[in-house]
Order: structure tokens, then sequence, then C-alpha cells
């Protein structure tokens, strides 16, 4: 039985050990030579791709900053690499070592943090209702009998059905397999309403193709925190990057990227999205945590 108990000891600290070292990105990306950003193809300003494979944005400029901070860390010049991800796998990526450090547009929430780790709150989102001009809708409560599209991997949808407004109402729904593919249904007349998140719905409106033709209505269905995601219980890199973030902030950096991507002309069409700082951002850049969803519905 002593012998049993023993074995088993030595196999958990083994397996801890195996863990932590496939959970240190920092030696993995030292011996490797090269580091791999999640980012997203039409994540609004927070993650989007120019073409081929440039990508830009207000989430991809902290972790190209982050990763110059890293390459100090371990003291090498690294190889940086882009792999696009979508709602539905960005989280298997980080998981299984594809991704060193997710760049999007991922909420915080206590669900995900069984599976990953996440830096502190770079950005706060509101989720909130697009819809045509012209529709007529303006609130949860006109969503009866209306069909609404949503992205495939995304909890926008649930949000609304919790919505204490939604109660009772009926509606149908549709997903797109991106954010893009989500706003085309909405542009095509195949959905009434695209719920989404603020940002990405601000950034898609503006980069479409006659920007009066759409507006964002009605309430604030949540309040969800935003971060670069990484491997669970990688702390190394996490200390890395939430220096990063606290640097940017107290020399002002962060303040003029957000002020670059969201009220400034943005590339490639010179489309500004037009979203002041929000002051659940301003709180959390002065009160760096990383809580998750779950404690701002709280408040």
């Amino acid at each position: 039985m002593k012998k049993h108990l023993l074995g088993l000891a030595v196999a958990l600290l083994a397996a801890g050990g195996a863990m932590a070292q496939a959970n240190d990105t920092l030696a993995k990306v030292k011996a490797s030579g090269s580091i791999t950003m999640g980012v997203r193809e039409s994540s609004g300003v927070l993650s989007y791709t120019l073409g081929g494979s440039k990508y830009v944005g207000y989430h991809v400029a902290i972790c190209e900053r982050a990763i110059e901070d890293i390459e100090k860390a371990i003291g090498k010049k690294l190889e940086v690499k882009y792999q696009p991800v979508t709602s539905q796998n960005r989280i298997p990526l980080v998981q299984n070592g594809t991704v060193d450090l997710e760049c999007g547009s991922t909420t915080n929430n206590a669900t995900r943090q069984k599976d990953v780790s996440f830096a502190n709150t770079t950005f706060v989102e509101e989720v909130r209702i697009a819809t045509k001009a012209n529709s007529g809708i303006k609130s949860v409560s006109d969503l009866a009998g209306k069909t609404v599209a949503t992205t495939t991997g995304t909890t926008s949808v649930q949000t609304l059905r919790k919505n204490k407004r939604a109660t009772g109402l009926e509606f149908k729904d549709v997903f797109g397999k991106d954010h893009a593919d989500s706003f085309l249904l909405l542009e095509s007349g195949r959905a009434d309403v695209f719920v989404m998140d603020g940002s990405l719905l601000a950034g898609l409106i503006a980069r479409s193709k006659n920007p009066a033709d759409y507006k964002i209505v009605g309430e604030v269905l949540s309040v969800e925190p935003i971060a670069i995601m990484v491997r669970k219980d990688d702390t190394e890199l996490l200390k890395v990057i939430n220096k990063t973030i606290a640097t940017m902030t107290k020399s002002g950096d962060i303040y003029k990227l957000y002020d670059k991507w969201f009220m400034q002309p943005t590339p490639p069409t010179g489309a500004t999205v037009g979203l002041a700082m929000s002051d659940n951002l301003k709180d959390v850049l002065k009160n760096p945590n990383s809580k998750p969803a779950e404690d701002y519905a709280a408040k």
C-alpha cells in the first residue's frame, strides 16, 4: 500500500512538472526561436487583417509590445508568427500550443478560466444590438418574431436570452462563421439584428459600404472584460504581459493606442469607429485585474 501511495505521489509530481513545463511559454519560445500570436480576421479594431499575413488593431499592437518585452526577458530575438483564429478554435489552439498568446477579442469569464488564463483586462466590452437604420427596432422588446444573428462560438445570444427584457420573447437565431459573416447576414436581410460586442459592431458598420444604413440600438446587454489569453497557469508569461500593460498605462501609451484605433481614421479605408473609452475601461486600467465577466455582472 505504501509503495502504491509512493508511486502515485511520484506520478502526480511528474505530471505536475510536465504540466508546468508544458505551460512555460518563455522556455518554449526561447528554444524554438519563434512565438505565435492568435489574431482575428474581423474583430473590429481590436484585431483584423489588411490582407495577406498583415494583422493590425488595438489588441494586436499591445501583444506586439508584449513580445518585445518577452524578447528582453529571454534575451533573444524571436520570429513573430500570426495565426488566424476563430471563436470556435481559439481556446483549443492556445491549449495545444499552436498559439502562444491570443490577441483577438476574447471575453474573460469563469468558465474559460477553467481551461486557460487571462492577462489583466485591456478592453471592456458592452454587448449591444446592431440593426438597419430603417428597421424600426429600438430595443430588446422589439425582437419578438425577429431573426437574430451572432457568431458561432460566442456567448451573445445566451446573453440576450438571459436579459430580463427578453423574457417570453420568441425569436430565431442564426450564426455566422465569423463576425464578418454575421454582419453579412444582417446586410443581406437574412437577419434583422446582429448581437455582438459594441466595438465589433461599430467597426463593422464603419467599414461597411453604407455606414449610415446601420445603427446600434437598445440596452447594454452585458459588460464583459476582454483580455489577452494564454495557456492555463502560464505564470511567467502572464508576469511579462501584465508588466507591459502596466508600463503602457503609466506612460500613457495605452491611451494613445486607444485613441489611434477607436477615435482616428483606420486602415485600409480611413473609417473611424468613434467609440470613446468607457468608464469601466478607465477604471480597470487604473486598478489592473483579471476578474471574470461574472464579477462585472455582480456589480
